[in-house]
């Protein structure tokens, strides 16, 4: 059979109609990207100065960092929709943001602050910081502070913003600038296999997975595969006052002027671990050219006994839920704290034990409490006897996620499963008992990507530290990495079987007859390994509670927290554009 032959002119047609859409359409994303920089580098509303007459606090401040912010969020930059919800909640409770001035006046002298005192500030000097930020501190008359590595001024690098637009961000009054340092550079770097691989920038380390042991480029000597240090005390201090040296040429060549705030790479070294040699080298370069230094991270309170060169900052992390960082600065500063609460009438449906949740459609993100758990129990089940509790747990990995059947808060009796750091483990407490193990089993390993690290060992390492303690990325799962586990919970009078993604895992386990009846709980808590944070965001979503009959058929749904059609259409409607935009911000 003969088919027709294509004209090579239709073809060519047909190939300069696709390039004339693509075109139009990299055109509309640019002027649209042109837009947002334009509205966000010094263009809008000028920032409404506070009366500072008004001030009367003599209690200090907190300070509240943010890495980066990016549109729908990675593992290392918060989503521009969480920060929104985070400073809006933050305004919620009265918190006034104040410049560098106003520190630098508290701590020299002796002018008051507001009741609720934030200093708010964006760091890395990354572009899309700044273009998703401004925003939220038009709405909220937020001030904030933004920091850039010196290196970064006039590179060429796209990601970074640059000398000419951080100067029309300031003519807002919005914004403030600051420094993270020279350059972002590691030094003493060992990999996985035990090889010393030296002094590597940022950009240089391919996988991070294989990296054991390093420490950042200002806070230690130079070192050999031994760790003996290879360069003189002289050597050392040359060598440091060169990048503040650099740090002070670029910043008055490209900005007339070297920004007031430092925040030294890494966090917590400072008179922390590190040779004092070496901290007395940094702490005379500091003060010499920056007016105040933020040396320390995990804590937000900065008081009065305090100093500009020893001040303190929590840096939320990606996945952190805003009550997250609320419970946070509570335990901080001791303060009261009124949490997010999300859908009320999904919320009405649970009574809060410990900690703080938020419900959000089909999600529940249950907070801990510092140092403690949270815990959420399901009101009017207090009689359920037999049934099947399913679950899809959401939160990262390194964590303790828990659902509980049978759940009795008077006699203390449960039937507890937990996820913790991957390992599945069932538990049971009789009434008056204690808790008793039961099965413990650890899950399909997690795959992760080398993007997902954030590279968070920094230290001093002797030979023997380096000999005797395996910090290998690979025996243990970053603590933002996420996965999804589909949990499926069936109790049947004594016995009791568990379902992970599909897959059986525990089937027909004996269960205490005396654990006869009690509602369905949900509990969140850390694990150590989250070293300065020791509070753990549990999300669980999709929760259903079914009736098992006598005969093993399910009955009725007693209890359901899922998206209905239009819901689900809706949330997958929005996904799919969501994805649309990323996929031509990023190709385009």
């Amino acid at each position: 059979m003969w088919g027709r032959k294509r004209s090579p002119a239709l073809d060519y047609k047909k190939k300069n109609r696709r390039k004339r859409v693509r075109t139009v359409a990299q055109a509309a994303i640019l002027v649209a990207v042109g837009y947002l920089v334009y509205d966000s580098l010094g263009y809008g509303d000028k920032f409404n100065e506070p009366d500072r007459a008004k001030w009367t606090s003599d209690k200090g401040f907190i300070a509240v960092s943010y890495f980066g912010v990016s549109r729908s969020g990675t593992p290392k930059l918060i989503a521009k929709s969480q920060l929104e919800e985070q400073l809006k909640a933050l305004k919620a409770q009265g918190y006034v943001t104040i410049s560098q001035q106003d520190v630098i006046d508290y701590y020299k002298s002796g002018k008051k602050l507001p009741d609720k005192a934030l200093f708010l500030s964006f760091e890395d000097g990354r572009n899309d910081s700044a273009i998703f930020a401004e925003p939220y501190l038009q709405r909220y008359n937020y001030k904030a502070t933004f920091l850039s590595y010196a290196d970064k001024m006039g590179n060429g690098e796209r990601k970074f913003l640059q000398p000419k637009d951080m100067k029309k961000m300031t003519r807002t009054g919005y914004w403030e600038l600051g420094s993270n340092g020279y350059r972002l550079s590691y030094i003493n770097v060992v990999d996985s296999e035990g090889n010393f691989i030296g002094n590597k920038a940022e950009n240089e380390l391919r996988n991070k997975k294989k990296i054991d042991y390093y420490n950042h480029y200002l806070v230690d000597f130079i070192r050999d595969s031994d760790m003996i240090p290879t360069e003189n005390r002289q050597e050392m201090e040359a060598r440091i006052a060169y990048d503040y040296d650099q740090m002070n040429k670029i910043y008055t060549d490209k900005l007339g002027f070297v920004p007031g705030v430092y925040m030294i790479m890494h966090a917590n070294a400072l008179n922390e671990g590190m040779n004092p040699l070496v901290s007395a080298a940094n702490e005379r370069n500091i003060e010499k050219i920056f007016q105040m230094d933020f040396d320390r991270e995990g804590d937000a309170l900065n008081t009065k006994a305090g100093s500009l060169y020893d001040l303190t900052r929590v840096q939320p992390q990606a996945y952190w839920y805003t009550n997250h960082l609320l419970m946070r600065i509570r335990d901080d500063t001791g303060e009261p704290m009124k949490f997010v609460t999300g859908e009320k009438d999904r919320a009405n449906d649970w009574t809060l034990v410990n900690g703080a949740a938020e419900f959000r459609g089909n999600r529940i993100a249950l907070t801990s409490e510092a140092g403690g758990t949270g815990l959420l129990t399901l009101k009017g089940g207090e009689s359920y006897k037999d049934i099947r509790l399913d679950a899809s747990l959401e939160g990262n990995v390194v964590g303790k996620q828990a659902l509980y059947v049978r759940y009795d808060s008077e006699s203390g009796s449960y039937v507890r499963l937990t996820l913790d750091n991957n390992r599945l483990i069932l538990e049971q407490k009789k009434p008056g008992g204690t808790t008793e193990r039961l099965f413990s089993e650890e899950l399909d390993p997690v795959e992760w990507e080398d993007l997902d690290l954030a590279l968070n060992k920094a230290t001093t390492y002797s030979k023997e530290r380096i000999s005797s303690v395996d910090l290998t990325e690979e025996t243990q799962y970053p603590i933002n990495v996420k996965k999804t586990r589909r949990v499926s919970v069936s109790i049947q009078g004594s016995k009791l079987s568990v379902r992970v993604n599909g897959r059986a895992i525990i089937e027909d386990e004996s269960i205490d007859s005396s654990i006869a009846r009690g509602t369905v709980a949900m509990e969140s808590e850390y694990h150590k390994q989250g070293d300065n944070d020791d509070i753990y965001d549990g999300v669980f979503d999709d929760v259903r509670v079914k009736a098992l009959p006598e005969n093993g058929e399910e009955g009725d749904v007693l209890y359901e927290n899922r998206l209905n059609g239009t819901e689900k259409a809706l949330a997958g409607a929005k996904s799919a554009w969501n994805s649309t935009v990323d996929w031509f911000i990023k190709t385009f």
